[in-house]
């Protein structure tokens, strides 16, 4: 079951790549995310194949999430910083699955594992990713100018 947290709005996908690319959230925790995202016009290359671009978005949004999991949102923020991902076999329709669970946490870093396969199970992409946890500078005050 996902532990969703009580304020969703941090995670809408509404004007966002998510959005864009048609990423779904299938489940939420603190020590796992899965997520979907089509294999379409919108995430394949020319050649009509799953764009490992798009792959890379897909792994480091389930990174990003999951530490953003673990964090105080209000403020902190959870961005990544590194990415690495083989590109094994790829996929010219249906749907890929990122799955992402953790394997460091840390007070200012996380480390996740994120394995990408198509609707038959195979491993398309494995990634690891490094998303930081950054101090969210307060919002400035505006004032305006006396007189």
């Amino acid at each position: 079951m996902s532990e969703l947290p009580a304020d969703r709005s941090a995670l809408s996908t509404e004007g966002t790549l998510l959005e864009v690319l048609g990423m779904s959230y299938i489940e939420l925790t603190k020590e796992r995310v899965v997520m979907t995202m089509p294999v379409d016009a919108r995430t394949k290359q020319p050649a009509g194949l799953l764009h490992g671009g798009a792959s890379v978005a897909l792994a480091e949004t389930a990174a990003s999430v999951g530490t953003w999991l673990h964090i105080d949102p209000l403020t902190q923020a959870a961005v990544g910083i590194e990415i690495n991902a083989n590109h094994v076999r790829s996929a010219r329709d249906g749907h890929v699955q990122a799955v992402a669970t953790v394997l460091h946490k840390g007070r200012t870093m996380m480390v996740w594992d994120v394995r990408i396969t198509d609707q038959k199970e195979r491993l398309l992409c494995v990634a690891r990713c490094t998303v930081a946890i950054i101090d969210q500078a307060p919002p400035r005050e505006t004032s305006l100018p006396k007189g």
